[in-house]
């Protein structure tokens, strides 16, 4: 500490009768994030989903996070049953439709066409027969066609804040990586790199 710092601190302390001039810094949501940070952050949003929307999922949280962090990770739902170790496929696609985590082949058929169907209050059987798929197909795309339209009406609020932290987990991973980098750069700058001994 320079004569200039002691002199301010000195000042500090007389004026505000306080015995310490640091005050302890608080981790936020644009800070450098541990892995156990993500893990916690991932959970609570899995939680709040769980709490606030209809979930049919017999995973814990803890798997949940398993199954956000595969989708983000573009493993297909088998792999992601592989990281969990216990969950088949079919489970897998259940419990990412909770999520509001969609994929692109999640439907052998037009949603929209589908969705038309159950809004003119057509039967599994009669969606069916329209669609040239079997019923168990149109009540596994039935669930497919709730959990779009319930992540329509939450603004899809909840993918967002799954990429959030994953973003920030990722910006955090390549901001250290190039201060390493670029640390040894600097550091190994200008020395001669063809020594014997």
């Amino acid at each position: 500490m320079d004569e200039k710092t002691e002199e301010l601190r000195d000042i500090f302390m007389d004026v505000t009768d306080e015995e310490t001039v640091t005050e302890t810094q608080e981790a936020t949501h644009g800070s450098l994030n541990s892995e156990a940070d993500v893990e916690q952050r991932l959970r609570e949003v899995v939680a709040q989903m769980r709490d606030e929307q209809e979930f049919e999922t017999a995973l814990s949280d803890e798997e949940l996070v398993t199954v956000v962090r595969g989708y983000y990770a573009s493993e297909s739902d088998a792999e992601i049953a592989d990281d969990l170790g216990d969950a088949d496929e079919e489970t897998v696609a259940r419990a990412r439709v909770d999520l509001h985590l969609f994929r692109e082949a999640d439907a052998p058929f037009d949603l929209v066409e589908l969705r038309d169907l159950l809004e003119d209050d057509a039967t599994v059987a009669d969606c069916a027969a329209e669609l040239d798929a079997s019923e168990s197909a149109v009540r596994h795309y039935r669930r497919v066609v709730a959990a779009k339209d319930a992540a329509r009406t939450v603004n899809h609020r909840y993918t967002d804040e799954f990429e959030n932290v994953l973003r920030d987990r990722e910006i955090s991973d390549r901001m250290t990586e190039n201060v390493q980098q670029d640390g040894l750069d600097d550091a190994t700058e200008g020395m001669e790199t063809n020594v014997s001994f």
